[in-house]
């Protein structure tokens, strides 16, 4: 990727990041609601014993409905703890009470950690990103972590990003490195990119968001 992409990339994030600093607590709640409900009707998602997911903050679409109906369900919930070098280790999520605040206002697991390759044993990876095209091409915040993680994964584990609208586009830059993601979730429902993919143990049901 040249010079001229990667101050393209810079620009892309500010401006997503602008558009999600102007959201509201309601927006940000109705993704989240479409997030727990859109993949709660999923069939596939009744036989998930492990599921990686991440602890929302600020203006992410929230992901904490998600995290706790899963947790109350009895399956194994991985959230991110983030390491020095760039690379993000996986701890079980029990509880709100297992939370603590981390750098960069984070919160994460404070329990045992499964190590840097744990996603390579998840059923479902939901993964954060500012924007996703319509070739599943996701924009991360900069620093690589999550490519890095989603290298680990097994071959047919699905990778779910949480949207705000308007952040399904319909082209991003992208990198040789760039691994896809397999569907978005946005208040309007579930947007698989495709449909026929082995990472999806039955066919992806269209979902519909519901306040």
């Amino acid at each position: 990727m040249g010079e001229l992409d990667r101050t393209g990339k810079r620009g892309l994030r500010a401006g997503f990041l602008d558009r999600r600093r102007a959201s509201t607590a309601p927006e940000r709640e109705r993704t989240g609601r479409a997030l727990r409900d859109t993949l709660w009707e999923q069939p596939w998602m009744s036989t998930a014993g492990t599921v990686a997911c991440y602890w929302s903050v600020g203006e992410e679409p929230d992901t904490r409905r998600l995290v706790t109906a899963l947790w109350k369900r009895g399956v194994y919930v991985l959230l991110p703890v983030f390491l020095p070098g760039g690379e993000l280790d996986w701890a079980v999520y029990e509880g709100p009470d297992s939370l603590e605040e981390a750098r960069y206002g984070l919160q994460e697991p404070t329990g045992h950690r499964h190590g840097v390759e744990a996603l390579a044993r998840v059923d479902l990876v939901v993964c954060p990103a500012l924007a996703v095209d319509r070739r599943g091409v996701r924009l991360g915040r900069g620093a690589g972590c999550y490519d890095r993680a989603l290298s680990h994964k097994g071959p047919h584990t699905p990778v779910v990003v949480p949207l705000h609208r308007g952040e399904l586009v319909e082209e991003l830059p992208s990198e040789e490195h760039d691994l896809p993601v397999d569907a978005v979730v946005t208040p309007d429902g579930l947007r698989v990119f495709d449909p026929g993919s082995p990472v999806w143990p039955v066919p992806p049901v269209p979902g519909e968001a519901r306040d």
